[in-house]
């Protein structure tokens, strides 16, 4: 009780905070940054955390792997994008090592935790489907993993990569976006997002990519 008077003292309080039992709190106390603690509380009732998922929100360091611009959007209060919260790398279940690792494999190590996937992504992500059809021209072509946000009212193309980020790969899923735009969405919802997950990320194919709605991010197994 004394650390936690000595912990949350200084803290302007809400009525978030109440929300959450004892438990939570207890696993808050091992957190030693301040701007960390009450990220955790706001996912907490963002998403109805239950402890043993706050905990393992906590061990995988979800915090620490936000940009640093994110963290300080957070602390300032500003509107944050919908790519703002995803962390990098993103924490993968699997057994397998990244060097023995398929696409395949890795889509479906997505596929059986999905719901923590959803989670680690950010607030408001829902799963469409897999291997998502389309036809572009004469020929079909097809998705690793189709999302849609309901905060930013938006759909998110989700392309996995076990190689460094390619220029290509930004191309191949700019041409998925653009066909979800022209073809799905409607007029009252908001352009596609691009998530490319690979084993490495290349700054300067983001960097001069021409569409600022492509993010990459990298994956971790444990």
């Amino acid at each position: 009780m004394r650390q936690f008077y000595e912990v949350f003292s200084s803290i302007k309080w809400n009525p978030m905070g109440s929300k959450l039992s004892w438990s939570h709190f207890r696993e808050l106390l091992i957190v030693k940054n301040i701007d960390a603690i009450m990220y955790y509380i706001d996912i907490c009732e963002r998403n109805n955390l239950t402890r043993r998922q706050l905990q393992e929100r906590i061990k995988s360091k979800e915090y620490d792997r936000l940009s640093n611009e994110t963290k300080t959007k957070l602390i300032e209060s500003k509107e944050l994008k919908v790519d703002d919260l995803i962390p990098n790398p993103i924490v993968i279940r699997s057994n397998m090592s990244k060097e023995n690792l398929s696409e395949y494999a890795l889509k479906q190590a997505l596929l059986n935790n999905i719901d923590e996937f959803l989670r680690q992504l950010g607030i408001g992500f829902t799963y469409v489907g897999n291997e998502y059809k389309i036809k572009i021209g004469s020929k079909y072509n097809y998705i690793d993993l189709l999302l849609y946000n309901i905060k930013y009212k938006c759909y998110v193309v989700v392309e996995l990569k076990v190689t460094e980020l390619k220029k290509e790969h930004t191309g191949q899923i700019m041409t998925y976006m653009n066909y979800i735009n022209k073809n799905i969405k409607t007029i009252e919802e908001n352009d596609t997002v691009g998530i490319i997950i690979c084993k490495q990320d290349n700054e300067y194919v983001i960097k001069y990519c021409s569409d600022d709605r492509i993010i990459a991010r990298e994956y971790e197994l444990v």
